[in-house]
């Protein structure tokens, strides 16, 4: 789900690059922090990118499995990724390629 945050903001025009990072402890549900790094493409500031992020994707482990409907058509869709990988395809069945519609206020200038 982070790819598929990544990949939405670059496509909604609110950075040219954009790295997600989440890290998790054990039995805890929510995300010990989440992390966010434009490399200074931004259009806003990457504070703001993360709370679009935090607004628009749920985070927790099951949440991620309903979201991104990962229990559908059982192993053989995790099967197609042992070959060229997880990244990259347009294969409906990798739903973490596509991209979300984010809405934000946009700051008054």
């Amino acid at each position: 789900i982070v790819r598929q945050a990544a990949k939405s903001i670059v496509a909604a025009g609110l950075a040219r690059r954009c790295l997600v990072q989440v890290s998790y402890a054990i039995g805890v549900p929510e995300p010990l922090s989440i992390f966010v790094d434009s490399y200074g493409t931004g259009s806003i500031p990457d504070k703001e990118i993360l709370e679009i992020i935090k607004e628009h994707f749920d985070f927790r482990p099951g949440m991620i499995t309903i979201n991104l409907d990962l229990k559908r058509g059982g192993n053989g869709r995790f099967q197609k990724t042992a070959a060229y990988g997880h990244f990259g395809r347009d294969d409906p069945d990798f739903t973490w390629e596509t991209v979300k519609p984010l809405k934000w206020e946009k700051a008054q200038v």
